[in-house]
């Protein structure tokens, strides 16, 4: 039996011409398993809160709806954000093939998650770096008790957000050249032996590098963000190597073509700013949905990411300003980037004082890795039209760094439980006399981030090598000249004559066989 406080006062209320004194009395319960002989549950409960069917139990509504919304928010980063934000940022004749890669890869990537992708990533333990493929489709498995008090039903949808989003940032690196059919086969390979194993590793409970708790990766800033930025520079640079061997092996030559390398201004700013709103404001998801519950962390989580993100912002403007001698929107945006990917790995595990430390050196670190990009020969090398590596390789590797540098410990033990040991972050560690500890952390960030690049750097290069022998990487010199009418028949402003609007091209088309049936 529960201990029961009584706690009684006295309170005085008019009544009719004079006044009475009331003594009101209420409990506090500091048990909450209490014996109860009359009810099964405590009797002052509304019939909304109380178990049903369709609401068990271990079942929190509160926790579910936020996770569901969180769900949601992650989604709309990729459908409509980045499909607008792509669109967008690129050159007029490729705004629908930039849009319609995000588009596809949101679809697919959902098939193949409930299919074998979910269970590969949080599954039973099939080998240290991935589960047993299997569905995630049955009624007795969508409904059961998931982490937390949710239903797994929401954490597989929730986990799907993340995954689909991990797929298209990738194609931020290889906008503009790469033909779609390849792209059709590039995301659910990448998907089950790249971001699975990934997540697997870091994540799942079972994973080599999470078995003991030890990597710390809040909301992705490893699983996600690093490895979409390595995966895209490296497929990049297959890209370039694989489809220009064909003709000479001459590797100094970028994918696309000399003159959109050149000249590849977004084709519309406002839209820009309309999907890098949607990926900002879509962040609250990202990072405030990670614990899965309504929560202190939750909310921790939500504010410290916007207050990085807004000081990265205003730097890498400040940059611009002081350089160029003018601020840049674009570079305004790639900001903003750089500052939510860097405060991922320990948004509810830092406090804002570190979220700001964090924010200045997202905002200044991936600007001056991308300025000596711009001037090197590796930028020759490899074409990464949105700077995918530096606005989410950089600032994931930075983000995870900083992470084991500022962790909080009580903030590790709410987020991960006591019985999961957490080394705290290093500038607790010096503060506790305990720097051995958060060395030994550190040594967990660098091993976690150096598995997530050389695993995709390997299976990147394995899959886009393996795509080649089948189908085209890169579209043929021609279409590339033409961009949207020559991929998909279709163009994102096409109008003709005076302002009237043309019948489909698509309909006075001589139908042809697809790439992949025609390889040269």
């Amino acid at each position: 039996m529960g201990m029961i406080e009584i706690r009684c006062y006295k309170r005085e209320e008019k009544r009719g011409n004079g006044t009475i004194s009331l003594l009101y009395c209420h409990k506090k319960m500091e048990n909450l398993l209490l014996d109860y002989d009359e009810y099964d549950y405590p009797p002052h409960l509304p019939s909304g809160l109380l178990p049903t069917d369709a609401s068990p139990e271990w079942l929190n509504k509160a926790d579910n709806a936020w996770v569901l919304i969180a769900a949601a928010l992650v989604g709309l980063q990729s459908v409509p954000g980045l499909i607008i934000l792509y669109g967008s940022m690129v050159k007029k004749k490729w705004a629908v093939n930039s849009a319609f890669m995000a588009l596809y890869a949101f679809s697919a990537v959902l098939l193949c998650w409930v299919l074998w992708a979910h269970q590969m990533s949080f599954g039973s333990k099939l080998t240290p770096l991935c589960g047993k493929p299997a569905f995630a489709l049955s009624e007795s498995y969508l409904l059961g008790p998931g982490p937390g008090h949710i239903p797994i039903a929401t954490y597989v949808f929730y986990d799907f957000a993340f995954a689909a989003i991990t797929v298209i940032l990738i194609a931020g690196s290889l906008l503009g050249r790469m033909n779609f059919y390849a792209w059709m086969l590039f995301v659910p390979l990448w998907l089950t032996f790249s971001y699975s194993v990934g997540a697997y590793s870091i994540w799942s409970g079972n994973g080599f590098l999470q078995e003991y708790g030890e990597i710390i990766d809040f909301s992705g800033g490893y699983v996600i963000h690093l490895s979409s930025g390595v995966a895209g520079f490296t497929a990049a640079y297959w890209h370039g190597t694989v489809n220009r061997s064909r003709v000479k092996s001459d590797l100094a030559v970028g994918p696309r073509i000399p003159h959109d390398r050149q000249h590849f201004p977004p084709n519309n700013i406002i839209h820009m700013l309309g999907g890098a709103g949607l990926l900002w404001l879509g962040w609250s998801g990202f990072n405030g949905g990670s614990p899965l519950s309504a929560n202190m962390l939750s909310a921790l989580a939500i504010l410290n990411t916007h207050f990085c993100t807004a000081i990265s912002l205003l730097v890498w403007m400040g940059l611009d300003m002081y350089y160029y001698k003018k601020s840049s929107v674009s570079g305004a945006v790639q900001g903003m980037i750089t500052g939510l990917v860097c405060i991922t790995p320990g948004a509810g595990l830092v406090e804002p004082w570190a979220a700001f430390v964090m924010g200045v050196l997202a905002g200044f670190v991936p600007w001056y890795t991308m300025m000596v990009h711009k001037i090197s020969t590796l930028y020759q090398l490899v074409d990464d039209p949105l700077a995918v590596f530096h606005t989410h390789s950089v600032a994931g590797l930075l983000g995870g760094i900083l992470s084991g540098i500022f962790a909080k410990p009580s903030y590790l033990r709410m987020y991960y439980g006591a019985e999961k040991f957490h080394r705290p972050g290093l500038v607790y560690s010096v503060a506790q006399g305990q720097l051995r500890d958060g060395l030994i952390q550190m040594g967990y960030q660098l091993l976690g981030a150096g598995f997530i690049f050389v695993w995709n750097v390997f299976m990147t290069s394995l899959i886009c090598i393996s795509i080649s022998k089948f189908v085209n990487l890169r579209m043929s010199d021609d279409a590339l000249k033409v961009g949207d009418d020559a991929a998909h028949g279709e163009e994102a402003y096409a109008l003709w004559g005076d302002g009237e609007l043309g019948p489909p091209m698509r309909l006075h088309r001589t139908p042809r066989l697809p790439s992949f049936c025609r390889r040269s």
